[in-house]
This record gives structure tokens, sequence and C-alpha cells, in this order.
């Protein structure tokens, strides 16, 4: 409830800034025969399927490819949308972590993680970090609620089960009175994913060598703090450290499952985002993904764009469009 505004009035304004037209995607010719193929028997017809369009229609196989390739972008979100999304993740995402940073590191356990479980479950909850608790659990659930009617992204289940196990965490966390923990936790996780936003928003700006630049560093945030930090200090406290301080506790198992349910998305996502950052650096480009949620023109494709047939043209933005750098590539759509 609290994005549209935002997205108007501060989101949009600066996407237009930076270049980005409030148009859609290029609209694919109106045919009543290929719409009604792809409304109903598929998106991607076969070549057995496409010579039979053609001889019906007297249309090159190429100019059917074609309209099926616009077709298919014409129902996916503008580059505008994608930009004013990710905007205001951003803002979020950084405004959270600086609270975060600002609120433990006057906290005694941001330096001695055993703190955590000192004189537990009697710990006394400050306004500071209710407040932190607070914002983060409204955000995740508004992340909850939105995927329905947001971006449609490929890792939809996986996106759906992080946001349960994070709005699981938090609330349980918060019952149970381990907000100690849980505020390392949620400050460990912002960390990188403003990095990541603001690559985004570099790549739908078409700032390549800033949108290569951050994702990198991005990459290297997520893999150390995921798969270095996270294990090796937040799970060897909630494993260990709590055991050998305050024993066995009836929600040990359930608290320290959901958070093994993180490490495994995050082992998942960092073999996905170092497999893309290897080849950003090697290359110096970071090639498409089949995860985009636009697609590319094919290097055939692209030869016919100085053609008079309707593939000429491409959609707005140059959002399905790959120049070398990130495009429309796995982790823009993360």
């Amino acid at each position: 409830m609290m994005k549209p505004r935002p997205r108007r009035f501060i989101a949009k304004p600066c996407a237009l800034r930076v270049g980005i037209q409030d148009s859609g995607p290029y609209q694919a010719q109106p045919n009543a025969i290929l719409e009604k193929v792809f409304v109903s028997i598929t998106k991607y017809p076969d070549e057995k399927r496409l010579e039979g369009l053609s001889k019906q229609l007297d249309w090159d196989v190429r100019k059917i490819q074609c309209w099926f390739r616009h077709r298919r972008n014409q129902d996916k979100p503008p580059t505008l949308t994608k930009f004013c999304e990710s905007m205001w993740r951003f803002t979020f995402y950084l405004c959270i972590f600086c609270y975060g940073i600002r609120f433990l590191w006057s906290s005694p356990w941001f330096w001695d993680i055993r703190q955590c479980w000192h004189s537990y479950p009697y710990q006394p909850l400050t306004s500071g970090l209710y407040y932190y608790y607070i914002m983060e659990l409204a955000f995740y659930w508004s992340l909850m609620f939105s995927q329905f009617i947001d971006i449609k992204r490929k890792d939809f289940l996986i996106m759906f089960m992080h946001h349960l196990a994070t709005i699981g965490l938090i609330t349980f966390s918060y019952i149970n009175n381990m907000v100690r923990v849980g505020t390392l936790v949620m400050c460990l996780h912002d960390v990188s994913d403003f990095l990541l936003e603001a690559a985004k928003l570099a790549n739908y700006a078409k700032y390549q060598r800033l949108c290569d630049t951050l994702f990198v560093i991005f990459s290297a945030v997520f893999v150390v703090t995921r798969l270095g930090i996270y294990p090796f200090w937040i799970l060897n406290t909630t494993f260990f450290e709590s055991w050998e301080m305050i024993g066995p506790y009836p929600s040990w198992w359930l608290f320290n499952g959901l958070l093994l349910i993180l490490q495994v998305l995050h082992v998942i996502w960092s073999y996905l985002i170092v497999r893309i950052a290897f080849k950003a650096l090697i290359r110096g480009k970071v090639s498409k993904d089949d995860r985009s949620d636009v697609e590319s023109s094919s290097e055939e494709e692209e030869a016919t764009t100085n053609s008079k047939s309707p593939c000429g043209s491409s959609s707005s933005n140059g959002a399905n469009r790959v120049n070398g750098h990130m495009g429309s590539s796995y982790w823009a759509e993360e």
C-alpha cells in the first residue's frame, strides 16, 4: 500500500530523467489467427506449426516467429515499471541497512555475539529494536503479497519460500525474544540487497559500466555475507553457543531449521550469481540468461533489423536487446 505514491512522485521522475521512456513494448500486429494460437495453444510454436501458419497466412516463417516474439514481450512489463520497482526496494534496503548499522553499532551483541544469549529470555525490548523489527516485518509482508501483482519472476516459488522463511523467522524470533540474534540476521541480509537493486537501476538506465561494477561488488558482498559470515558467525551461535549457554529448548529445532532453509537458498543463489559475475570479470560482459523477463532477439533476428519486416522494431528502451553488457540477464530479475 505504500508503493504507488513514491513510485509516482519519486521513482517515475527519476526514470524519465535518466532517459527511460514512459511507453510499453512494441505492439504486435493484430492478427486473429495468430492471437488464437498464442492464447489457446502455445506461445512458442514449433517448426511444424510455424510452417503450417506460414502457408495459412502466406507469411514468411521469420515474420511469424517475430510476431510471436513481439506478442510475448507485449505482455511483459516495460522498463519504466521495472525501474520503479527496483527503486522502491533500493530505497528501503538502503535506509533499513543504515538504520540497522546505526542501531547495532551501540549494541553489545554486535561486538560479542555471545551477548545474544546472556540473561535469555529476560532481555529488554528497546524502542529502537522494536521499530527495527516492525519495519522489516512489514516490508517482507508487503513483498509476500506484491509478488502476485508485481513483475512475474521465474523464481517465484523460491522467492515465495524465502519470504515465508523470513517472515517466519522474524515473527518467531520476536515471540521468543530472540531479537538480538534476529537483528544480526536482518542486517546481514540487507547489506547486499541494496547493491543488487542499485545494479539493476543502472542496468535499466543503461549505465553499463556502473552496472557491471555494482554487480561484481554485490556478488562479492553476497558470497562473503551469505556463505561466510552467516554460517560461521550466525549459525555457529544459534546451533552451538546457544546450546552451550542456555541449553536445549523446545523451539530450538524450529528456529535453526528456518535458518538452515535460508542457508540452502543462499547456496543456490550464490552459485547462479557467481557464475554470472565470473563471466562479467572474464569477458567484460554478462550474457543473457533464460530467466530474463524480456526476450532478446537472436543474432539472426537482429540481422533482419535493416529489412522492412516487422522484426525491424524492438521494444522501447531496448529492453529486449542484449548490447554486450548486462542486458536482461538473470541477476536483473532475482
